[in-house]
């Protein structure tokens, strides 16, 4: 699922215009982006830190209108932490149960199954033990049309 999921921040990534690094040793952050503009006000470079996180329990489009992940209670503080230099959110991903569906292929399009979402989790609190049960809603979808919106608000000295 992690190979997966990478590849489907890859392909968001490139299409909106990001560079992608990956942390190591691995501090709790799956992948740092950045993007570069001109039209950035507080730097012409933008960060912004993503944790991956997947589950194929969701069908793929849930009539909840969001998709819950696991956090460990030590992630989910840090993730939620404020104020920050870089800002971080969370990308969930639910992909099917079985394997060979994953992926489907034809002469005019390869396509990735089946969606990613995000949050920024600024400020949340556990609510479990040892871990909580954070949820994604739906409506923001991870794509690069979003991605370009949450660098461009943090360009502008904003939030995700």
């Amino acid at each position: 699922m992690e190979m997966l999921q990478e590849g489907y921040l890859r392909a968001v990534a490139a299409a909106a215009g990001c560079t992608m690094a990956k942390p190591e040793p691995d501090d709790g952050i799956d992948w740092q982006l950045t993007h570069s503009s001109d039209s950035h006000e507080v730097d012409c470079q933008i960060d912004l830190k993503i944790q991956l996180k997947s589950t194929w329990t969701s069908p793929a489009s849930p009539s909840s209108g969001f998709v819950s992940v696991n956090l460990s209670n030590d992630r989910l503080e840090m993730m939620a932490r404020t104020p920050v230099m870089v800002h971080r959110i969370l990308v969930a991903m639910i992909v099917p149960k079985e394997i060979a569906r994953w992926v489907e292929a034809s002469h005019d399009y390869f396509a990735l199954r089946h969606c990613a979402y995000w949050r920024s989790l600024s400020g949340e609190v556990p609510s479990g033990r040892e871990h909580t049960a954070v949820r994604v809603t739906t409506s923001n979808i991870f794509d690069d049309v979003a991605l370009c919106g949450i660098m461009e608000r943090i360009g502008k000295g904003g939030m995700p």
